[in-house]
């Protein structure tokens, strides 16, 4: 499968998630994931070291994935992740006509304070287009936040149903475009941006001129 490589150094590898495909396994073990493609590339190739996930994107989620190459800088990757100094955007069709041009949301997942951004980028007739940056890294963030303001992710199923949209979308509509931090070896100021998946482009061109 060809995984595209968007950023790579000596300590870190940024690839470009496709949508339906695990990070890791789940409790189901899940022979086939993103990280196993990877490394078992890696393996033919001759390579010694192995690919490290330090974060996670759902499996309908497509976009920007960071992998350390090796424990020790996982470690450190993971770490600034929990301290909060990565920044991440993304880009969701969410449903409907979103009232306000930018707004927070800002309720509590399972017990935990979870806050998310956005900004309105286009608006169609039964969907809008936004840009989420997540404060916080709650699991599934995004898309329980959007369904709580009525505004569920186009091609949702988890959190919403096919009755809830008028547009059918074949994949989840959310896609992480952009991912910002202090390298965790070199210090070095990173920004690493990733186009919008065709499919979603085709969504767009589809309802350009509906």
């Amino acid at each position: 499968m060809n995984i595209p490589i968007i950023y790579e150094d000596d300590w870190l590898l940024v690839v470009n998630k496709p949508s339906g495909l695990l990070t890791v396994p789940t409790p189901k073990k899940e022979s086939r994931t993103l990280t196993s493609i990877l490394n078992a590339d890696l393996e033919e190739r001759k390579i010694d070291y192995r690919l490290h996930p330090c974060h996670r994107l759902d499996r309908d989620t497509s976009g920007l994935l960071v992998y350390a190459k090796g424990k020790s800088t996982q470690k450190k990757m993971m770490d600034l992740f929990r301290a909060r100094r990565v920044t991440k955007k993304y880009v969701a069709f969410v449903n409907g006509n979103l009232k306000n041009q930018s707004g927070r949301i800002n309720h509590p997942l399972e017990g935990e304070y979870a806050i998310t951004d956005y900004k309105v980028v286009n608006r169609f007739n039964d969907f809008t287009v936004v840009e989420v940056s997540p404060l916080t890294g709650r699991t599934n963030q995004i898309r329980i936040h959007f369904k709580q303001i009525g505004h569920p992710v186009l091609g949702e199923t988890k959190y919403a149903f096919r009755k809830d949209f008028k547009i059918r979308a074949k994949r989840l509509c959310l896609h992480a475009k952009e991912i910002a931090f202090k390298h965790p070896v070199s210090q070095k100021a990173l920004r690493i941006s990733t186009d919008m998946p065709e499919d979603l482009k085709t969504i767009l061109k589809e309802y350009q001129y509906a």
